[in-house]
């Protein structure tokens, strides 16, 4: 039957991924979806120790690893949000943001997101100075104060990890104890750098445009106690205070626990028949990496039975040989460049697969000045430049087409026309934001990623100028969703700039809008918003304006 999986894969975190291994590797027809960025929550973890065979290893390292050996199996990956499933029928049907498709079992490894406290404070500093990934912000933290709310594996270790940024880290627990290994806890506890609170929570957090002041209390006695800012400084709060089940879209659909966590039987199945859940979305006592790719293990050779079953039941012919996935655009995560090179060898050879599928040309332009930026940028247009005919590098320097008040450098991606699509990016696009300029390319030359009729409509109802900045650290791992959301609806829509600066360098942005935190978005040099934004969240925002 053309369209229809063996299996579909919702969610490509170290469960997902460990799925898909399985499933294609047994011969079936396997699509992973996933609606922001490969590798789910492992990827802002900076160092995995505990994964047995490998002594050390970062997050995104290992899940890119994980989703080569996949592919390499022959499972397709695809950007697209399930917004629903409809489970009536033996064929079940996953209805996403980009169509419906068909599968005859599904795996829901959907993960979870990390847990807002609710302290008074947290939404109003979030993004200025209140965090939740120290891999993304830690570095915006130098030299400062930092207080680590939380006494599990996530607060331990990332407490350290924030070590290598702040002046001192103190962990308010709540427990009498951490909660995780004792290894682990012992890192924190011992490190001369870090004191820890215990039976402790906090209360308030406040200031007026940065955090200022915090207050704590003992749980046990009732005495608060404050935390101040020398006069002018500021401080950071990480809360690593668990996770909340990304089940909201599947109430009713299969059964959930009272906190919202799927609930299987030992073979991973939900109480739907070839419905299966894995990782940290299913009811568990331990969420780990490991258990995480346990459970996508069994999830998918439990599913061996079902689906040959229905092989069967429906007349469909065993494959003999897996089907080779396909270079997409809208699904594939490119490796971090590492060495002299921003572009490697396997990279080329993969952009001039997907350059060949452009529908337009395009023109990559980079305005230079003399400083040390724009001399990388134009390396990385070389590197660039002769992959493919649909794609034309050019360099332009201060002294020859740029105006006195443009700020230089920058790479621009330009229409057919020779116009400007209002993508720029300010920052060499390597490390996790290399995909989003590819991206970018796909979406200015076409076909570009799909989107739903209800989308592009909205976007084409955009009819003032609206000016986008959307700073980004290269390290983040959730910057890449809103740069190319924002990327999205400028190649759609004339009106619209998508402009990405790496914040590490234009200090004076940070300065002027007070960021603490990445991914932050100014739209029109005037309302602020921080956190990572899918296409939908940023249409929401632009029709308030």
């Amino acid at each position: 039957m053309d369209g229809l999986y063996d299996v579909i894969v919702v969610g490509t975190g170290p469960a997902g991924l460990s799925a898909a291994i399985y499933a294609a590797r047994a011969r079936f027809k396997v699509l992973v979806l996933e609606k922001e960025k490969l590798g789910g929550q492992i990827t802002i973890t900076s160092e995995v120790v505990n994964y047995p065979g490998i002594e050390s290893i970062d997050g995104t390292t290992l899940t890119d690893k994980m989703r080569k050996q996949a592919e390499n199996f022959g499972a397709e990956f695809k950007m697209a949000k399930v917004l629903d499933m409809d489970l009536s029928q033996e064929l079940r049907v996953v209805k996403t943001d980009k169509g419906d498709l068909k599968a005859l079992g599904v795996v829901l490894a959907l993960g979870a997101n990390p847990r807002m406290i609710g302290f008074q404070g947290e939404e109003t500093f979030k993004g200025r100075g209140v965090a939740y990934c120290a891999t993304c912000d830690g570095e915006f933290f130098t030299g400062m104060d930092v207080f680590v709310i939380g006494g599990g594996y996530a607060a331990a270790e990332e407490a350290v990890f924030l070590t290598k940024y702040a002046k001192k880290v103190t962990i308010i627990v709540r427990e009498d104890d951490f909660t995780c290994a004792g290894s682990v806890a012992d890192k924190a506890r011992e490190h001369e750098k870090i004191e820890v609170h215990y039976h402790t929570e906090i209360v308030e957090a406040a200031g007026d445009t940065l955090l200022r002041t915090a207050k704590f209390r003992d749980i046990k006695t009732g005495e608060e106690w404050q935390y101040d800012t020398p006069e002018g400084e500021t401080f950071g709060i990480f809360v690593f205070a668990g996770y909340v089940p990304d089940t909201s879209w599947i109430h009713g659909k299969v059964a959930l626990n009272h906190d919202g966590y799927i609930i299987t039987d030992p073979d991973q199945m939900t109480d739907i028949p070839g419905i299966y859940g894995a990782g940290d979305v299913c009811v568990k006592n331990l969420r780990q990496v490991v258990t995480a790719v346990s459970d996508g293990a069994i999830a998918a050779t439990s599913l061996e039975k079902y689906v040959a079953d229905m092989w069967e039941k429906l007349g469909i012919e065993k494959r003999e040989e897996p089907v080779k996935a396909e270079y997409k655009a809208d699904g594939h995560s490119e490796e971090s460049v590492e060495g002299d090179e921003f572009i490697t060898p396997e990279m080329k050879l993969q952009l001039k697969d997907l350059f060949g599928k452009f529908e337009r040309k395009v023109t990559v332009k980079a305005l230079l000045n003399k400083s040390p930026l724009a001399a990388q940028m134009e390396g990385f247009l070389k590197e660039l430049s002769g992959i493919s005919d649909q794609v034309e590098c050019l360099v332009s320097w201060e002294s020859e087409e740029t105006t006195t008040d443009e700020k230089l450098p920058a790479i621009c991606v330009l229409k057919e026309d020779g116009t400007e699509s209002g993508l720029r990016f300010y920052a060499i696009p390597g490390g996790h934001e290399f995909n989003s300029f590819v991206i970018g390319l796909y979406n200015v030359a076409g076909p570009g990623q799909a989107i739903s009729p209800e989308e592009a409509q909205r976007i084409k109802e955009i009819k003032k100028p609206v000016d986008i900045i959307v700073a980004v650290s290269l390290s983040c791992t959730m910057c890449p969703t809103t740069v190319m959301s924002a990327g999205r609806i400028a190649a759609e829509n004339e009106l619209v700039n998508a402009w990405t600066y790496d914040l590490n360098l234009y200090p004076e942005l940070k300065e002027r809008y007070q960021i603490m935190s990445v991914p932050c978005m100014i739209i029109n040099q005037k309302k602020v918003e921080f956190g990572k934004k899918s296409l939908e969240d940023l249409l929401n925002i632009l029709e308030t304006i």
